[in-house]
C-alpha cells in the first residue's frame, strides 16, 4: 500500500512538473513571494499557456480564462497591472498578474492564450518581451474564485 501512494505521488508529480506540448508551462504551485527588489521594467522571454489550465485554480484563486488579458509572473503582487510589449514586432497589450509562474526555462512571464494572440506569438509559442508596470494593487479585491479553493491573501 505504501508502495501504491508513493507511486499515485510520483505520477502527480510529473504530471503537474512536465511540459506540455509547444513548450508551454504546466500548472503548478507557489509557495510565496517577496515584494523586494521590484523593478518596474523588465525584459525577458515570455511564453503562454491555455486549454491544459483553463478553469483551474490560480494562484490569486480566481479560474485560469484563457481567453481572459491575464499572466502570471514570479515576484509582482497579484493584481498588478504590466503592459507587455513583444519585442519583436513592437505590439502591446495591458495585462493583469493572477498567477505564478514561469517555473522553467529561463521565462519572465506566461501569458494567457488571448494575450499570446494579441502579442502575435501563439504560434512560436514564445517571445522576447519588454515589461512595463502600469499600476501595482492598493488593497485586495474581490475575484470570481474556483469550486474549493480558499483564498488566503492577494498580495
Amino acid at each position: 500500500m505504501r508502495k501504491l501512494i508513493m507511486a499515485m505521488g510520483l505520477v502527480a508529480l510529473v504530471a503537474f512538473t512536465a511540459p506540455s506540448e509547444a513548450g508551454q508551462p504546466s500548472c503548478l504551485p507557489f509557495s510565496g513571494i517577496s515584494r523586494s527588489n521590484l523593478h518596474h521594467t523588465q525584459r525577458g522571454l515570455a511564453s503562454w499557456y491555455g486549454k491544459e489550465c483553463q478553469g483551474n485554480s490560480t494562484a490569486s484563486g480566481e479560474c485560469y480564462n484563457m481567453n481572459g488579458l491575464t499572466a502570471a509572473h514570479l515576484t509582482l503582487p497579484l493584481g498588478t497591472k504590466v503592459r507587455v510589449t513583444n519585442l519583436r514586432n513592437k505590439r502591446s497589450v495591458i495585462l493583469r498578474i493572477n498567477d505564478r509562474g514561469p517555473y522553467f526555462g529561463g521565462r519572465l512571464l506566461d501569458v494567457s492564450k488571448a494575450a499570446a494572440i494579441r502579442l502575435d506569438f501563439l504560434a512560436s509559442g514564445k517571445a522576447p518581451v519588454k515589461i512595463d508596470v502600469v499600476s501595482m494593487p492598493k488593497v485586495a479585491s474581490s475575484r470570481v474564485i474556483c469550486p474549493g479553493t480558499t483564498l488566503h491573501s492577494l498580495n
